[in-house]
């Protein structure tokens, strides 16, 4: 990645002669490139990639949650069965998480994954339009439905957030690894 001008050396750390580098995006273009290209890569063929990175952002904007969940339902729908018969991965939280970051990371929005809080980590919250969206994923067969909005309201997650006077959108997305959908998305502004 580095070779191919995917990432450049944000900083070089020397500790007792061991070298360890931390890296960075050179730029936003180069950023929404890399997810583009990853979105495509997880995505069937000839799914429209571009139409589907146009209604998020439209929808993101109205705040149409509704509309959010018909469009990653309707993502996942489009994902072949043998991609979650033959790989494991797909049993897990993270591999959904995955495929929801990519679409934001696409867009080239500010999101940041495994968001830690004094109280636990929120999975990924986007920085959009003046506005907080705080995600929770979580797999119903691993844990109870109706959780992952639970959690961000439990751990209050959204305190880290306040002081911005922006307004914070609770988000508890629950996904079946038998299903290979969204089966809840639970919204539900703070405050």
């Amino acid at each position: 990645m580095f070779q191919a001008g995917y990432l450049t050396i944000d900083e070089e750390i020397n500790l007792d002669g061991n070298w360890f580098y931390r890296l960075r995006y050179p730029n936003r273009e180069v950023r929404q490139s890399l997810h583009g290209s990853l979105l495509k890569a997880w995505t069937p063929e000839g799914q429209p990639v571009t139409r589907q990175r146009m209604s998020l952002y439209r929808l993101l904007l109205a705040n149409d949650f509704g509309g959010l969940q018909r469009l990653f339902t309707a993502f996942f729908a489009g994902i072949p069965h043998d991609w979650y018969r033959n790989n494991p991965i797909a049993q897990y939280e993270g591999y959904y998480a995955s495929v929801f970051y990519s679409h934001f990371a696409a867009l080239g929005l500010d999101v940041r994954v495994e968001d830690a809080t004094s109280h636990g980590r929120i999975d990924m919250a986007v920085l959009f339009n003046s506005q907080v969206y705080l995600f929770e994923f979580k797999v119903v067969e691993l844990v109870p439905e109706g959780k992952a909005l639970q959690q961000i309201r439990e751990r209050g997650y959204a305190e880290k957030y306040r002081t911005r006077g922006e307004t914070i959108h609770l988000i508890g997305v629950e996904f079946s690894r038998e299903s290979c959908s969204v089966v809840g998305f639970e919204v539900e502004r703070d405050g």
